[in-house]
């Protein structure tokens, strides 16, 4: 494993709010990037059982959905998902209410594996993982594959067609306001 430093940060991605639709790229990347980690974290516990290593990068895992990956999910439910209410195209239609679905299920899987991540961060004698939470993390990261593609190749497209330059910098400050807690 290595060291936190090369783990996903929490800073701003190097796109900024101005042009919101790349930030919401820039975060699947980090999406991605954690969910490698936790994939690479389980492996660690299997091989290696738990230590520094592993409880380190269960806390990186925790920090990342407890706290980014909400804000992203309510940025698309505020933003995107919104824009495209009156689409007349009907695959853009049926793959919004999917996502939307698909937020609901991450947040009910995210909570039934965060018990085991909490205990993975904070009990250096924490048990091997068990076939119930290999099951929800398999579940959990593989939800996230599928939507991803949908909203970059087919509904992030449809909803920047909705915005002009005001519209974009007003979502961009949203956003922005809401991680800044204001």
């Amino acid at each position: 494993m290595g060291h936190s430093a090369s783990l996903p940060g929490f800073d701003a991605p190097a796109v900024g709010f101005e042009q919101p639709f790349d930030m919401l790229v820039a975060c699947h990347e980090r999406v991605d990037r954690t969910l490698d980690l936790l994939r690479r974290l389980i492996d660690h516990i299997d091989t290696n059982g738990h230590g520094a290593a592993s409880r380190s990068a269960a806390a990186d895992v925790l920090r990342y959905f407890d706290i980014a990956a909400p804000l992203h999910h309510e940025d698309e439910e505020l933003h995107v998902f919104p824009a495209l209410a009156d689409n007349a195209d009907a695959a853009v239609r049926a793959a919004i209410a999917t996502l939307q679905r698909d937020h609901e299920r991450m947040a009910e899987l995210w909570a039934r594996l965060r018990g085991a991540l909490v205990q993975w961060r904070d009990d250096p004698a924490a048990p091997a993982i068990d076939d119930a939470t290999r099951q929800v993390a398999g579940e959990f990261i593989g939800i996230y594959a599928a939507h991803i593609e949908t909203e970059e190749s087919l509904v992030y497209p449809a909803a920047r067609r909705c915005f002009d330059a005001a519209g974009l910098a007003r979502i961009g400050a949203e956003m922005q306001g809401r991680r800044r807690g204001g």
